[in-house]
């Protein structure tokens, strides 16, 4: 990889070759991979973009970790909508708002992104066959572009998954293993299982590949902004892998050339779940906590991506905003009712922390923000319809359609 110079542990700082089958320090560190940015300006630019017509995350292979003649995946991932929110900054008073809609990617979540790059790397590796531990969203994603790719999977989830994610696992022919347990507990069976298998691992905290995928997200943020950089990029954080890609990707492209400064990021955890948040609002180390927020996607009480996601928040000079179940319920409706996009949970925690971050003073009402929606609402019905209630029952009858509007309190 020609622009690739070698992986750095984030903790120590020591130096490794970018294998595909590159992991963790041995001081137990996260890697970072690190680029050879003279390389990556002599060969490609932002007139590269203008002629793609490579409408996937692909279309950034420059900056992306993976050998010359290894071919993408199967799935279309990535140039998912990004929609100007004009009804929705009004209602919020919010001078300019974009909404970046990744529910629309192959199985409907952000993660697709890191899962392309995870089924690439393995190619490579000579795996034949991939695993992971999830909260239900990697989980899925894995286990459809594994799928596409003729690879099999084996997938470890909490037993809390929302059952439209485990069907998701079971229609793509994952071998999956609900876990009677915490999301540490899958995390360590999984670790467990990997080693005695020998399984090509997809976890977020072991395979500094996944955020390489996860960061083009902004890499399309900016190129859709026409590399005008907004003030603010708001993102749901639960493991930190997904905030950490993010910024990684932004750092990319500022020292490629192909923007001039820097956004900061907003960091929105459950309030009955953010470590991380925590650690930067008390400036002391994170420690773990309760999984206790129906977010479940961002339910994570030990974040693998803690070291890598902090680092963003405090580099990007971000905010930390935590908000409620009620809060990320509300936010489930709003956007969905002013904006026509349906969020699961975790996916609008992001623009329930931007609305809470406005009534707190903390984000300035002139600013032009990005909020990330990273799933999509049909991944998780049953909060949807927490969210927004059940329809009214009526008998077919005019009359009984009326006593109901009038019940409801509606005036057609």
């Amino acid at each position: 990889m020609k622009n690739v110079k070698y992986a750095k542990c984030v903790k120590c700082g020591k130096e490794y070759e970018a294998t595909p089958n590159t992991t963790t320090c041995t001081c137990g560190g996260i890697l970072d991979i690190v680029y050879d940015y003279d390389y990556i300006k002599a060969h490609f630019t932002r007139d590269d973009l203008e002629r793609s017509q490579e409408w996937s995350m692909w279309r950034y292979r420059p900056f992306l970790p993976v050998e010359a003649d290894s071919a993408p995946t199967p799935l279309r991932v990535g140039w998912s909508p990004l929609y100007r929110a004009d009804n929705l900054a009004r209602e919020l008073g919010l001078k300019t708002l974009y909404i970046k809609d990744d529910g629309q990617n192959p199985t409907a979540s952000l993660k697709d992104r890191a899962s392309a790059m995870a089924v690439v790397k393995a190619r490579e590796a000579g795996a034949h066959t991939i695993a992971c531990s999830s909260t239900g969203n990697a989980a899925s994603s894995l286990a459809g572009n594994a799928a596409a790719a003729g690879i099999p999977t084996y997938i470890f989830v909490p037993s809390r998954a929302p059952k439209g994610k485990v069907a998701q696992l079971r229609i793509f022919g994952a071998t999956v293993i609900s876990v009677d347990g915490s999301y540490e507990d899958t995390f360590e069976l999984s670790k467990a299982a990997i080693e005695k298998w020998g399984w090509y691992n997809r976890n977020a905290a072991i395979n500094p590949y996944l955020s390489e995928g996860k960061k083009t997200v902004t890499l399309e943020i900016l190129e859709q902004l026409h590399w005008k950089v907004p003030d603010f990029i708001a993102l749901s954080v639960g493991d930190g892998c997904t905030i950490a890609g993010a910024w990684k990707g932004l750092k990319d492209l500022y020292a490629a050339g192909f923007i001039d400064r820097l956004p900061r990021l907003i960091s929105v955890q459950a309030e009955g779940c953010c470590p991380l948040n925590r650690a930067i609002m008390t400036a002391t180390p994170w420690q773990p906590m309760e999984e206790n927020t129906l977010a479940d996607s961002i339910a994570v009480g030990v974040p693998r991506n803690a070291d890598k996601a902090l680092q963003a928040i405090e580099e990007s000079d971000g905010l930390v905003v935590n908000v409620t179940d009620d809060e990320i319920l509300a936010a489930m409706r709003l956007l969905g009712r002013t904006q026509g996009v349906f969020g699961e949970p975790a996916g609008v925690t992001g623009t329930a922390g931007v609305k809470k971050a406005l009534e707190r003073g903390i984000l300035d009402p002139d600013a032009t923000v990005v909020s990330v929606v990273t799933g999509n609402g049909l991944k998780d019905v049953a909060n949807g319809i927490k969210a927004a209630g059940e329809p009214m029952l009526v008998r077919p009858s005019m009359d009984e359609l009326l006593k109901a509007f009038d019940t409801n309190g509606i005036h057609p």
